[in-house]
């Protein structure tokens, strides 16, 4: 097996993956319906190692697989994954030849670039895969239809795109906007979007258009609007175990993959009068034992770490001062034998004390997929399957 550095790590756990999946496949989905799973990997699947999960998700039943641009589906595909691939973001038209070789979809985002990229696959001598994206109101790419009164514009700019040489269409989708929220105008947005998006759905089957598969729901969507799954639904956050949002994090069936962990380099005591790290933002009024732990805000430690707290021995312990980019240093007056080398966990579970991503994402201002999604190149990810560690990646490979 592969050694890592224990510096600093992430640990995550396949099983847990595998259990997100089944849950959504088995309860939220349904075995008896046909709608497909769409696996969102983008962003190194949310900083969990795409390449190592989609492999996974593969070998349990994933259908297709989304990313965020060409970059990612190639790796995919170097990766051995021969399923369909869905791009939800902007690829250089000149790109069509590898789109098309790598059978990988694309998504058209307007009738500007719908022209272009069709104007590039014919002039090289191929056709493109693409899914049309509807814009019902997040206003990011798309087809814009945010009103009602728009679906028949909208629906001659789709008619022109479907009419242009070497694009083949095989999909439809828009992206909901608020659907992890319960708030009654955010139900209603929700409700809107899909409306629109299902009147123009229908507008193009009635003057004779195959849609191919249709699809608009996100992780909060496949667990709150069942009634929305159509052909593929689209989880993301979910499969990490993660809820879409803090008012979906009670109860939440679903189990975290992700742990990050440090470890202790040194423990010593300071006497009352003691400042802490730069700036000296802290100045301990008591004698503190004081740990320092092998993790900064290069590793994705927000520097200002106030009022942050880690797990060591399954308690919780203040951080103090402010976070350095490699290191950081912590309270550990009480705690008992602390010594070099001892592990401590930023989030995830130690003993009875858990600290969730969601809570550790309140440091930054932020949410718990970009605390995921940060966790830089240098943490080794250790993979975990049934108790046992069957994988690492070291994104910087190094002898020792």
């Amino acid at each position: 097996m592969q050694q890592y550095l224990k510096r600093t790590w992430a640990t995550i756990d396949l099983s847990k993956i595998e259990h997100n999946y089944r849950l959504i496949r088995e309860h939220f989905v349904g075995t008896e319906k046909k709608t497909m799973i769409c696996a969102v990997v983008k962003a190194n699947a949310y900083g969990h190692g795409d390449k190592v999960v989609a492999k996974l998700l593969d070998q349990c039943g994933a259908d297709w697989f989304g990313v965020s641009n060409i970059e990612e589906g190639l790796a995919l595909r170097e990766a051995g994954i021969t399923k369909p691939i869905l791009i939800f973001g902007h690829t250089p038209c000149e790109l069509a030849p590898i789109l098309a070789k790598q059978k990988i979809t694309q998504t058209c985002l307007s009738i500007d670039y719908a022209q272009e990229l069709s104007d590039s696959a014919r002039s090289r001598g191929v056709s493109v895969d693409i899914h049309i994206k509807v814009d019902t109101g997040m206003s990011r790419i798309g087809f814009v239809c945010s009103k009602d009164s728009m679906v028949a514009s909208c629906c001659e700019e789709i008619m022109r795109a479907y009419a242009l040489p070497a694009l083949h269409a095989t999909g439809i989708f828009t992206h909901f906007a608020c659907s992890d929220e319960f708030a009654e105008d955010s139900v209603a947005f929700t409700k809107g979007q899909f409306s629109r998006f299902m009147k123009i759905c229908e507008t193009l089957e009635q003057k004779g258009y195959s849609l191919g598969i249709r699809h608009c729901c996100n992780s909060a969507a496949v667990v709150n609007y069942p009634e929305m799954h159509l052909d593929m639904v689209r989880p993301g956050i979910i499969l990490y175990g993660c809820p879409p949002s803090n008012e979906m994090e009670q109860d939440s069936p679903f189990r975290p993959a992700m742990e990050l962990k440090t470890t202790v380099s040194e423990v010593k005591e300071i006497p009352a009068g003691t400042s802490v790290s730069y700036g000296r933002i802290y100045t301990s009024d008591h004698p503190v034992q004081l740990a320092s732990l092998t993790i900064g805000y290069a590793d994705s430690f927000p520097r200002t770490g106030q009022p942050a707290q880690v797990l060591l021995h399954g308690k919780r312990v203040p951080v103090v001062g402010r976070v350095c980019m490699d290191q950081m240093m912590v309270d550990i007056s009480g705690i008992g034998d602390v010594k070099m080398g001892d592990t401590a966990t930023i989030f995830g579970r130690d003993g009875s004390e858990e600290i969730a991503a969601g809570e550790f994402a309140l440091l930054r201002g932020s949410v718990n997929y970009e605390v995921l999604c940060a966790v830089g190149i240098r943490v080794p990810r250790v993979y975990l399957y049934n108790g046992k560690i069957t994988e690492v990646t070291d994104y910087i490979s190094c002898a020792y």
